[in-house]
């Protein structure tokens, strides 16, 4: 079989143009509406999880960025004078700049700009360990870089012609862009032949009509110890943001002795960079096609709210929004009694945890015995009209109780078992244990 000419590239292009920024010192700024320097405690975690040492933080009260420098001229001077005090060699940003926001910084202060998205890269860069998980980094990678190419970093020259010309700089970053598209191209092709085994592995345990729980939480909740307690995987448990990327499956034994398997996925986290969500589809896809979700949430960080609805944001973003879920308080055992009591009646409901000293493990494991469907299930849906294979799947293999025409597809209101749940996931709008469960 021929190759491809994307296939014969064999080194990335992101070893050339992706900046590490381990060890560097940094100064973080921040823009937003009555914004307090604690609003970039986030943002100075990320930045240590990827290495970097932050220094000093600027923030500034405005509702629209700036259209030159994203801050104000008078904020850039005294960012400008802050990277001097305090020997900074990096700025990073809270939020997602344009690359006529990043070419003005860089150019006024002389030093390296990152923006969030760029940072939460570097970070997933520096923990994805398997095949699978590398390539949906880099492919997030590259997708942000392409746009950004004029002026990102030393590693691309800042030569450029004038009107109707093209210089030795212009030349070199349409070289550079070919060579990017050529590896995106490459790299989405391997991921989708990745998925493929994933797809395989997914359907094996579809077909066992075992119950599929899926942990999922914002970054650094606890997911991964909460998988170690209940299964005793031998999985990365650390305090950093997103330590570990690549998904673990485990099963279960849940009381009354049902099996289940138990899937760890990817952390969330605010303002989660669109690419990334795109990359790893298919890791998500374990969150979406399972029949439940574990939700962990850090009980003892004072964002809990905010970490919690960013949680629901993403779930919707991937089709997962009307999943049943438990909800996990982990971290329980930093909690002082008072604030228990208050988070109790927040969150009915809710299974307080912790995964460090085991407390609330026998609760948890009754909740998502009480949640996961046991079949038969009362499942509402509106399929679309180029899934009409799922349609006829109901009607051969599981009782069709309505079915109407609809602008977007045929809602369908069956009684499924967990394989064909599973298979009509994605396009639910409603699932009803008929046991009288959730």
């Amino acid at each position: 079989m021929p190759q491809r000419p994307d296939d014969r590239i064999v080194e990335s292009p992101i070893a050339a143009t992706w900046r590490s920024i381990q060890h560097e010192r940094a100064v973080l700024v921040g823009i937003g509406p009555g914004i307090e320097e604690a609003d970039l405690d986030e943002l100075a975690a990320l930045a240590d999880s990827a290495g970097a040492e932050p220094v000093g933080r600027i923030i500034q009260s405005r509702g629209e960025p700036d259209p030159q420098f994203w801050i104000g001229k008078g904020k850039v001077q005294e960012l400008h004078e802050l990277l001097h005090g305090t020997g900074a060699e990096l700025v990073i940003c809270d939020q997602e700049l344009s690359p006529g926001h990043l070419r003005s910084l860089e150019s006024r202060l002389g030093v390296k700009v990152l923006d969030r998205t760029a940072l939460i890269l570097d970070i997933f860069a520096l923990h994805a360990h398997t095949r699978e998980g590398k390539a949906q980094v880099e492919l997030a990678q590259l997708n942000y870089l392409l746009p950004r190419l004029r002026g990102w970093g030393e590693a691309m020259s800042r030569l450029g012609g004038g009107i109707g010309t093209r210089g030795p700089g212009e030349t070199k970053m349409e070289s550079d862009r070919q060579h990017i598209r050529r590896r995106i191209s490459k790299l989405r092709r391997d991921v989708k032949a990745m998925q493929t085994t994933r797809d395989t592995q997914r359907a094996s345990r579809q077909r066992s009509n075992m119950p599929q729980v899926a942990i999922a939480g914002y970054t650094n909740a606890g997911k991964s110890s909460l998988l170690r307690r209940l299964t005793g995987a031998d999985v990365i448990v650390a305090d950093q943001l997103f330590a570990t990327l690549d998904p673990t499956t485990r099963r279960i034994v849940l009381p009354g002795g049902r099996v289940a398997t138990l899937s760890d996925t990817v952390g969330f986290v605010s303002k989660l960079p669109h690419d990334l969500v795109e990359a790893f589809r298919s890791t998500l896809e374990e969150v979406t096609l399972s029949d439940m979700i574990v939700h962990v949430a850090d009980a003892a960080s004072p964002a809990l709210e905010a970490q919690i609805e960013a949680v629901h944001t993403v779930l919707e973003e991937i089709g997962a929004a009307n999943m049943p879920e438990v909800l996990v308080l982990n971290k329980i055992d930093l909690v002082p009694g008072s604030r228990r009591a208050r988070l109790a009646t927040r969150y009915p409901g809710s299974v307080a945890f912790s995964a460090v000293t085991g407390e609330g493990t026998e609760g948890l494991l009754e909740a998502i015995a009480a949640t996961v469907p046991t079949p038969p299930v009362d499942v509402h849906a509106l399929i679309p009209w180029d899934r009409g294979d799922l349609v006829a799947m109901l009607y051969r293999d599981a009782e069709v109780l309505s079915a109407d025409a609809e602008p977007d597809g045929t809602r369908v209101h069956a009684r499924v078992g967990l394989r064909e749940l599973a298979a009509i996931r994605a396009f639910a709008t409603a699932v009803v244990r008929t046991d009288g469960g959730g």
